[in-house]
C-alpha cells in the first residue's frame, strides 16, 4: 500500500513538474509581451507630453518619423527609414541618374565617412576620397545627427555650392572643401583598351551594369580584332560603394562557369539563399585581375571574393571595406520605405567579409599623385642619354628596316606602361601580372 502511495505521488509530482517545465516558457513569454506592452505604453505617454506640452507646437507626423528613424538607426549603420521623398530618390538611384555630390557615405563614431567618391562626379573631380570624414556642412557640425540627417544637409539644387570640412588622415589640419552640386549622371560600366589588356572599370551596380559590362566588353574586343588577341581582362573596381545585389551576382557569373557565386545568411537558416553561376564565360577563360582598395564596398566585395575564391581572378590593390551585410527594402505605407539589414552575405569558401573586407592577394599600393614639377623631374630622369644620341655613333647594321620598326614599336609600348605607372601604378601592375601570365603560357 505503502509503495502504491509512493509510486501515485511520484506520478503527481512528476506530472507536476512536467507542467511547470512546460509552463516556464509560457509565462517568460507572457512576461516578455507585458513588458513590450508597458514600453509602447511609455512611448504613446511621453509622445502625449511632448505633443501638450512642449515649449512650440510640433508636428506629430514628424516626431513618429523621427522616433522609427531613431529605433532603426541604433541597430546598425546601414538600416533606416525613407520617407516618401527619400524613397523615390532612391529608386531614381538604382535607374543610374540623380541629383548631388556623387559620394556614397556611411557613419563612423558620430561622424560621416565617404566610403567611396563616384568617377567623374563633383565631389571625385573635388579631390574627396575614400575615408575622409566630412565633420561640417557650411560649417555646421554633423557630429551626433544621423546619417539620414547629414544627408539631407548635403543636399540641395543643382548648380549650388556647399563647404564641407574634412579631416584626412595624413593630414595634420582639417580643411574645407567647395563643391557645386550637379545632376550626378552614373556611368556603370568604362572601357578601354591598354595595349592588349581590356580595362573594365566598373563605378557602380545598378540597372545598368551587366549591359554596359557586356557592350563595352564586345566593343573593345572588336577594336582588338577579336578575343584571340586579348591578353586578359582587368576589372577595375576600386571605388566603387556597391549596389544592387543581383548585380553583383551577375557581373561575378559573365565570367564563371560553375560553382557558388554568393549565399546569404539571416538570422533563420531556412531563410538562407545560395546563388549559383551558369554555364558561360564573356572571356573564355582568358586571365582576370580584379582591383580593389578601401572604396570597394558590398556588391564589389561579393564579385571579387566570389572570383577569388573559385581562383578565376588575381585579386590586386589593398583592403576592401568590409560591408558584408544584406539591406532589405520595404515598402511602408504613405509610400515611404525601410531599409533592414535583414542578412549577411558570404564568398563560396563560406568567408564573411563583414568588417574584415576582402583581402588581396598581392598588396600594392597606390602612391600619392606626384607633384606636376616632379613629374617633369621623373619624364627627364627616363629619357637618359644613350649611345644612339652620341654624335657619330655607329648604325646598327644587323637588323632589317622591318626589325627596327618592330623593336621601335615594341619600346614604344614599354614607355607607355611606364608613363602608366606614374598615372595609376596599381592598374599598370595589374596589366604587369597579365602580361607575365601570358608570357608563362596557357595551362596545359
Amino acid at each position: 500500500m505503502n509503495k502504491f502511495a509512493m509510486a501515485a505521488l511520484g506520478g503527481t509530482l512528476a506530472g507536476f513538474l512536467a507542467t511547470t517545465y512546460v509552463a516556464a516558457p509560457l509565462f517568460a513569454q507572457d512576461a516578455r509581451e507585458t513588458n513590450v506592452y508597458e514600453q509602447l505604453d511609455l512611448f504613446g505617454d511621453i509622445f502625449e507630453r511632448i505633443r501638450a506640452q512642449y515649449v512650440e507646437e510640433v508636428d506629430e507626423k514628424d516626431l513618429i518619423e523621427a522616433a522609427i528613424g531613431g529605433m532603426l538607426q541604433s541597430l546598425d549603420p546601414h538600416s533606416s527609414y525613407l520617407s516618401p521623398d527619400d524613397a523615390a530618390n532612391m529608386r531614381v538611384q538604382t535607374r543610374g541618374e540623380f541629383g548631388g555630390l556623387g559620394i556614397e557615405v556611411t557613419q563612423e563614431e558620430g561622424f560621416v565617412k565617404v566610403v567611396s567618391p563616384i568617377d567623374g562626379t563633383p565631389a571625385d573631380q573635388a579631390g574627396i576620397e575614400a575615408g575622409d570624414f566630412i565633420t561640417h556642412v557650411d560649417g555646421e557640425s554633423v557630429l551626433g545627427l544621423s546619417l539620414d540627417l547629414a544627408v539631407d544637409l548635403m543636399r540641395g539644387p543643382v548648380g549650388s555650392e556647399i563647404l564641407i570640412t574634412i579631416v584626412r588622415e595624413g593630414e595634420d589640419e582639417p580643411f574645407d572643401v567647395t563643391i557645386v552640386r550637379d545632376t550626378i549622371k552614373l556611368t556603370a560600366v568604362r572601357a578601354r583598351t591598354e595595349g592588349d589588356t581590356v580595362v573594365l572599370r566598373v563605378t557602380t551596380f545598378n540597372d545598368q551594369t551587366t549591359p554596359n559590362l557586356e557592350s563595352s566588353l564586345i566593343e573593345q574586343v572588336e577594336s582588338l580584332g577579336g578575343m584571340e588577341n586579348v591578353n586578359g581582362v582587368v576589372l577595375d573596381l576600386r571605388n566603387n560603394p556597391g549596389g544592387l545585389l543581383t548585380q553583383a551576382i551577375r557581373v561575378s557569373d559573365s565570367f564563371l562557369e560553375s560553382g557558388e557565386i554568393v549565399s546569404t545568411r539571416g538570422r533563420n537558416p531556412e531563410d538562407g539563399e545560395r546563388f549559383n553561376a551558369t554555364a558561360g564565360d564573356l572571356i573564355d577563360g582568358k586571365p582576370i585581375v580584379v582591383l580593389i582598395n578601401g572604396g570597394s564596398a558590398s556588391a564589389s566585395e561579393i564579385v571579387a571574393g566570389a572570383l577569388q575564391d573559385h581562383r578565376r581572378a588575381i585579386v590586386v590593390g589593398t583592403k576592401s571595406f568590409g560591408k558584408g551585410s544584406v539591406q532589405t527594402v520595404m515598402p511602408l505605407r504613405s509610400d515611404g520605405a525601410m531599409r533592414l539589414t535583414t542578412a549577411r552575405y558570404y564568398t563560396p569558401s563560406g568567408r564573411s567579409i563583414q568588417a574584415l573586407g576582402v583581402s588581396p592577394d598581392i598588396v600594392v599600393e597606390q602612391p600619392r599623385r606626384v607633384p606636376e614639377a616632379e613629374e617633369d623631374e621623373v619624364s627627364t630622369a627616363i629619357r637618359q642619354r644613350s649611345e644612339a644620341d652620341l654624335r657619330g655613333s655607329l648604325n646598327n647594321d644587323s637588323l632589317s628596316e622591318d626589325e627596327i620598326r618592330q623593336i621601335e614599336a615594341d619600346r614604344e609600348k614599354t614607355e607607355k606602361a611606364a608613363e602608366l605607372r606614374l598615372e595609376d601604378y596599381q592598374l599598370a601592375y595589374a596589366i604587369d601580372i597579365l602580361k607575365g601570365l601570358n608570357a608563362l603560357g596557357p595551362k596545359e
